[in-house]
């Protein structure tokens, strides 16, 4: 069973409704004039040289392979397709072939061990008054809620993960997630990765979707930032060892 919601760059219309974001005032779907609109509007790097030089590296090994991940999925040809559907938990993804922002966000961390749909389902479960009710759930919902950019800002922002929102380029490293207001309650999220802009060396490139499946471009301060973090998966307590059997007195 499938029903069609407005996912990445989108707004919602019902309970179910899914999306990399939400409006708050207005229940209008994406079109496909406005998702061609804002990949027109996109920078572009395609065909453009420079000499070869080695990447900067995120400064972690987790990073470092989150953003090799993300490149990766520059590869895939991916159709952007907000449809709502319903996925196996944990471990559960839309088809190979389609998806939207959000699901480059979390097909790269799954690919580095991490994965958003339980953790974030996990953390709403416990703390549901939390997130955002924009979309009037009254309980979670494992297809959908990791896939929702409101819900993952929160997320990370609960795991101590938010970063200062700057205009410096440098701020901005690799394995960063960021997060952009693209106006009329558009919402849209990306991975930093470490290919400079051949404009400014200090500023990295973006592994995104905004329409045209996963891209790398230079699209940093493109629109309005809204949120800036650093997610380096779960920290889970180790379970306690278990008590040494008492030797006979």
């Amino acid at each position: 069973m499938r029903k069609r919601f407005a996912l990445c760059c989108c707004l919602v219309a019902a309970a179910a409704a899914a999306g990399c974001g939400a409006a708050a005032t207005r229940s209008q779907p994406v079109t496909g004039a406005q998702a061609a609109a804002a990949q027109a509007a996109t920078p572009q790097t395609a065909g453009q040289t420079r000499p070869a030089r080695p990447r900067p590296s995120s400064g972690s090994e987790f990073h470092d392979r989150l953003v090799e991940a993300a490149v990766e999925r520059t590869s895939h040809q991916v159709r952007y397709d907000a449809t709502y559907f319903r996925i196996p938990y944990p471990g559960g993804d839309v088809p190979a072939g389609v998806g939207v922002c959000t699901d480059e966000v979390i097909r790269s961390y799954r690919a580095v061990g991490v994965d958003l749909q339980r953790e974030v389902h996990e953390d709403m479960a416990a703390n549901f008054s939390a997130y955002p009710r924009k979309w009037g759930l009254k309980k979670t919902d494992t297809n959908i809620d990791h896939r929702r950019v409101p819900n993952l800002m929160v997320f990370f922002e609960r795991q101590g993960a938010a970063l200062p929102v700057t205009q410096a380029a440098a701020d901005y490293r690799p394995g960063d997630v960021v997060t952009w207001d693209l106006g009329n309650g558009l919402t849209h999220i990306g991975v930093v990765v470490n290919e400079p802009s051949a404009a400014d060396e200090t500023r990295m490139q973006i592994v995104h979707n905004i329409g045209a499946g996963p891209k790398m471009e230079d699209v940093l301060f493109a629109w309005k930032i809204t949120g800036h973090y650093r997610y380096a998966g779960p920290t889970r307590k180790a379970p306690a060892p278990a008590s040494a059997p008492r030797g006979r007195r």
